[in-house]
């Protein structure tokens, strides 16, 4: 992650100016406030303003005046039940606002969540960074030959090499092109007076993927958590994982009981489809199910036996 020094000055002085408030704050959250924290080679989240924390979604919920007396362990009861049965509203009345810097072909992913309000840098109006995403070996995966959208073995030696190699050649070449395009420096200014250069907004579409974009992400509390729950997930793409994970500390500054609530009824939860709740009924009641007998799908039945932690050719002996 590289910030220029004007840019490091800005937050410094950000950091260092202070606002009187009589609404909540958080000393977790504030701590970070402003603050880039790294993710990939060049990319980063900051937390640049939020609202509300961890009484305010037991206040909307009880809907009361203020944050009333009761104790800390009576909101954690509240909050696990307001997870544990899916309400969503007292969630919504919190709200985080980010300032990310990610790869292109990871924000194209992550614009999939159509329930925060977005600003996304303008490559018609300014010029892009020269900065791109180059995986470390270790995430440079063939395909997956049983997920049509996942990764397999991870690729070795020469094949890795020469994959990198790719990489970096084809980043660097397309910006050079780019900036050829546009007959402009990095400054903006005119690199050679004697010709015209190509519109920002059409000289663009030549950068790779992997070019990095920035943008402003504002979401509430439920819908965050809606992100995080698909986002973080083992099965997630691991480019935008990386983001789900840092988001995550953030979510356990912000609001700590939330965030275990949220780590207990979401993350380390399944859900069971009513066939699937049946097979289990039946397995305690001490019959012996098979893939032939479960009344379960084929593929369902191995997710079933994955979350129960049983191999599937033992649950017949079960």
């Amino acid at each position: 992650m590289n910030l220029s020094p004007q840019q490091r000055a800005d937050i410094d002085i950000l950091r260092q100016t202070s606002t009187q408030t009589l609404r909540p704050t958080v000393p977790d959250l504030e701590a970070i406030l402003y603050e880039p924290l790294p993710v990939l080679d060049h990319g980063f989240i900051r937390v640049i303003d939020y609202m509300g924390d961890d009484a305010a979604i037991v206040q909307a919920a009880r809907v009361s005046y203020g944050r009333g007396t009761k104790k800390a362990s009576d909101d954690a009861g509240l909050i696990n039940y307001l997870l544990r049965h899916w309400h969503s509203t007292p969630f919504e009345m919190c709200e985080i606002k980010f300032h990310v810097k990610l790869p292109i072909f990871v924000a194209r992913q992550w614009i999939r969540h159509r329930t925060a309000n977005v600003n996304e840098y303008s490559a018609r109006y300014s010029i892009m960074d020269k900065e791109f995403y180059i995986p470390e070996p270790a995430h440079l995966a063939a395909q997956s030959s049983s997920n049509r959208q996942g990764r397999g073995e991870v690729l070795g030696g020469a094949d890795a090499a020469q994959v990198l190699d790719l990489l970096r050649e084809d980043s660097g070449r397309t910006h050079r092109n780019y900036h050829w395009m546009l007959n402009e420096n990095e400054d903006g200014e005119a690199a050679d007076p004697s010709r015209q250069g190509l519109a920002r907004e059409l000289a663009r579409m030549n950068l790779t993927l992997n070019t990095y974009t920035q943008w402003y992400w504002k979401a509430d509390l439920h819908n965050l958590m809606h992100f995080l729950r698909l986002r973080a997930d083992p099965h997630a793409q691991y480019e935008i994982r990386a983001y789900a994970d840092a988001m995550l500390d953030v979510l356990k500054r912000w609001v700590p009981i939330t965030c275990a609530a949220f780590a207990e009824y979401r993350l380390g939860s399944v859900v069971l489809s009513a066939s699937a709740l049946a097979a289990v009924k039946r397995m305690l009641a001490g019959e012996r199910l098979d893939e032939a007998n479960c009344g379960v799908p084929k593929r369902e039945w191995r997710e079933l036996a994955a979350q129960l932690g049983l191999n599937t050719r033992m649950l017949a002996d079960v």
